[in-house]
């Protein structure tokens, strides 16, 4: 590397190295920084790109080695605030040798990664990022299991406030409205999505906290914390296995879940989409984080769409459920089919007794006019099992009559 590229280096890096309004938790050795460096050995600037911001395959970044804490503190402090480094503080060590900071929307800046890091910081927005996947899979192969990467996303509330328009009657409804057409719905429909990302190479997309997350956890990592900073969403997760390649994403209105059917078969149960896309690998989380509400669903779940839960109460989401009752793999009535993790919670009677049934549409409590709760449900379950067990060629027909009556006469409504 010729001495003249140190130079443009220090040119462009010193003014913030000399700012007095920046704390670099380090010697006054770096004030000087035109001291340290000669220009007569190339030895003295390792290569280490991917500390400094925007650094491309392209970009001969050098720097001295021992300054690689300075060069990742630098890069945090010109890009975010206080309150930003606080939360990022609270998982790992800025200041550490093994902590990369990139600000980034491609993977060029991780190719560029040459040596081992055990935690990332990408402060580019999410949004931003037109292959979201493919950028947390680069990121996965970067780390090694165990290790850190924050990141963050700005979720359609956050760009409700910080638009001004957003205040002002009818205008705004409009205009928002527009915007989630445009920046939501369209990169997810087939044909559509080709024009969209043409036209903005995937820049300002809307997403939301659950789909992001749920990317995460597609391509390999467990969730660790994730927090409301500034306006904007930052999400700190963990690698731990290797990413899973989801050739069939759920971003459609039909979805096809996979279901335990009878005697063990997984099954796909189609229903019209309530929830954010890749949500189906947040369940656990949520099971996790919050386990299960009196109605016998995950509690707290922000995967559910404002328009989702309308049409999980009048029952509207499940009605492509009648494909699969021609296909055979679903009754009108039966008990609900349910995921193999949820089948695992559930006591082993009624396991085993499920096991020789069909799954149905409707559930046993709505028949037997039982407020939904987790208890109820798996009471009724077994009141149901136990019946069908003793007569196999009434029990569903006289259980379909209770709940349309229910339905119809008591307005009964899911949970």
């Amino acid at each position: 590397m010729k001495t003249s590229k140190w130079y443009r280096l220090i040119d462009k890096l010193a003014p913030v190295w000399l700012n007095p309004n920046i704390d670099f938790g380090v010697d006054s050795q770096f004030a000087h920084v035109s001291d340290q460096f000669t220009g007569n050995n190339p030895s003295e600037m390792p290569r280490i790109v991917p500390f400094l911001t925007g650094a491309t395959p392209q970009t001969d970044t050098y720097f001295v080695e021992k300054n690689k804490t300075i060069a990742n503190k630098t890069v945090l402090l010109r890009n975010t605030d206080q309150d930003v480094l606080d939360f990022i503080a609270q998982h790992l060590d800025v200041n550490s040798l093994n902590t990369a900071v990139v600000a980034s929307t491609t993977v060029y800046p991780l190719t560029d990664i040459n040596q081992h890091v055990d935690a990332l910081v990408n402060l580019s927005k999410t949004n931003d990022i037109r292959f979201i996947n493919k950028f947390f899979e680069a990121v996965n192969a970067k780390l090694h299991t165990g290790d850190t990467y924050i990141g963050c996303l700005e979720t359609l509330v956050a760009r409700r406030k910080r638009f001004p328009v957003a205040k002002v009657p009818v205008l705004g409804t409009i205009y928002f409205a527009l915007d989630f057409l445009f920046n939501r719905i369209a990169p997810k429909v087939a044909g559509v999505k080709k024009i969209y990302f043409f036209l903005t190479n995937g820049k300002s997309r809307l997403l939301s906290k659950a789909e992001v997350l749920g990317r995460l956890v597609c391509c390999g990592f467990e969730i660790v914390d994730y927090r409301n900073v500034k306006g904007l969403v930052y999400f700190v997760v963990r690698k731990v296995n290797e990413p899973t390649i989801d050739l069939n994403p759920t971003y459609g209105a039909l979805v096809k879940m996979n279901r335990m059917g009878k005697n063990g078969k997984m099954i796909g149960v189609y229903k019209f989409r309530t929830m954010h896309p890749f949500s189906e690998y947040l369940h656990n989380h949520i099971l996790q984080l919050n386990g299960y509400a009196a109605t016998g669903k995950p509690a707290g779940d922000f995967r559910l769409t404002p328009w989702g839960r309308v049409m999980r109460k009048y029952w509207l989401d499940e009605l492509p459920q009648l494909i699969n009752v021609l296909k055979g793999e679903l009754k009108l009535v039966g008990v609900r089919p349910v995921s193999k993790r949820y089948f695992e919670d559930i006591p082993e009677d009624i396991q085993k007794m499920r096991l020789t049934q069909k799954p149905g549409c409707v559930p046993p409590y709505v028949a037997l006019n039982k407020k939904a709760s987790l208890e109820n449900a798996i009471e009724s379950e077994r009141e149901y099992l136990q019946a069908k067990l003793k007569c196999p060629y009434t029990t569903d027909t006289k259980y379909l009559f209770m709940a349309i009556y229910n339905i119809v006469v008591r307005k009964i409504r899911s949970a």
